[in-house]
Parts: structure tokens; C-alpha cells; sequence
């Protein structure tokens, strides 16, 4: 039995929209940049350039898009926050920590060890490439951090509100919404110390800063008023 004229649009829609992405990766990996054009986008993903304009408001929208799936594929680790059973709020099942110290998890543990876990440098060298450094800081650039960081801020808070259906979804949005945020300061941070290497000692800054990351939102950042600037 055939699908119905809504369902067949709807995947037609889908399979442009996801062609046009890939697209995008692809000239972005050829080109190391977003030095393309819409007609060339339209070109390599086979539609016409008003299928783009029906699917994306700009190239920018585009590229945002495909770094927000470059970042989220790595995001599998927080994925499986979803999968998991416990309930609770703010109070999740007791089980041992890493690192066996026998505590009970809290959701911000939960959340600490899940970042800690994934690898963040990788994408984020990928999006610190396609957006560029020259002449500093620019509003598009801008723009497209808070969005790729607001995406994955929706997939983790959707994660959680799955795994956690008691906690209070206000409580869920204020703990991921200030830890992403953070991640932007982070990686700002990041990319000034180390210009967004992928190497051993970038890895550990990138792991220095998430930790003082941590430590700041578990403390409520008591710490800020009284610290000296060492560097």
C-alpha cells in the first residue's frame, strides 16, 4: 500500500532537507571553510536553490545546522541519560560514582561525568575551522555559537527530562542552561590559550577549564569573589 500525499511530501521534504546538510558538510570539508554559494550548495545536494530558501533563511542557517550535528554527534555519551531508568528529583537511584567512591549520583553528577566524558575538543576544533578566527570576534560567529550551543542544550534538556520525569523541568532547564552557557565561556577561553589545536596539552586545558566550569556551578560560583587572578 502506497504512502499517503501528506507522508510522501513530508519524507520528500526530509530527504531534500538532509541532502542539502550533507551537502553543506561535504563543501565544507573540501573547502576547510564556507567559501561556497547557495547555487553550489544546490548543485551538490541535487535541488534547486529555491528548495534551499524553502528549508534554510541563509547559508549561515546551514552551516549552523551542520555544526550543531558536528557537536551533538558527540553528544552520544549524554544520549544515554535517556536510556537510563532512574527517577527522581535532583535524586536519582544511588549507584557508585566513577571512581567507586560509593556516593549517591546526583543529577548534576550525572550531567559532570557525562561532559566529562565527551570529547568535545574534536568538534569544537571542526567549528572553531568553519567559522574562522580572522579579524576576531564577529556577530555571525556569535550567532552561531549560541545556537549550536542552544541545540545541544534542547537535546540534553530533553535527555534528562526523559531519564528524570519527577524532577522539576525548570530545575532540569536551569542546571543545563547554565552549564552550557559556561561551555561558551569555556571554549572562548579555550581557543584563546591553546588556538584550537587538537593536541595533548590542548586536550588538558580543555579538561583544566571544564573542571573549574564545574566547580563553579556545583559552588554557586562562592569562590569568584575571593579569587585572585593568576595568569
Amino acid at each position: 500500500m502506497s504512502l499517503p500525499a501528506v507522508d510522501r511530501r513530508a519524507a520528500l521534504k526530509a530527504r531534500h532537507r538532509r541532502a542539502i546538510v550533507d551537502a553543506a558538510a561535504a563543501l565544507i570539508g573540501e573547502s576547510g571553510g564556507t567559501r561556497f554559494s547557495v547555487d553550489e550548495l544546490a548543485e551538490r545536494a541535487d535541488v534547486s536553490r529555491r528548495t534551499v530558501f524553502n528549508h534554510f533563511a541563509s547559508l549561515d542557517d546551514v552551516v549552523t545546522e551542520v555544526c550543531s550535528e558536528v557537536v551533538g554527534a558527540a553528544l552520544d555519551r549524554l544520549d544515554a541519560i535517556a536510556s537510563d531508568q532512574q527517577v527522581g528529583r535532583d535524586q536519582v537511584v544511588p549507584r557508585d560514582r566513577p571512581g567507586g567512591d560509593g556516593a549517591d549520583v546526583t543529577l548534576f553528577d550525572e550531567v559532570a561525568d557525562a561532559l566529562r566524558s565527551t570529547d568535545f575538543v574534536t568538534p569544537l576544533v571542526y567549528l572553531t575551522r568553519v567559522l574562522g578566527d580572522e579579524g576576531g570576534p564577529s556577530p555571525r560567529r556569535a550567532f552561531t555559537l549560541i545556537k549550536v550551543f542552544a541545540d545541544v542544550s534542547m537535546r540534553l534538556t530533553a535527555a534528562l527530562a526523559a531519564s528524570h520525569p519527577d524532577a522539576d523541568p525548570f530545575d532540569v532547564e536551569l542546571l543545563v542552561g547554565s552549564l552550557m552557557s559556561g561551555l561558551i565561556v569555556v571554549y572562548l577561553r579555550w581557543v584563546d590559550v591553546t588556538g584550537a589545536v587538537d593536541d595533548p596539552a590542548a586536550r588538558e586545558a580543555w579538561t583544566d577549564l571544564l573542571e573549574r566550569l564545574l566547580d563553579a556551578t556545583r559552588t554557586g560560583h562562592e569562590p569568584v569573589a575571593s579569587s585572585c587572578r593568576t595568569r
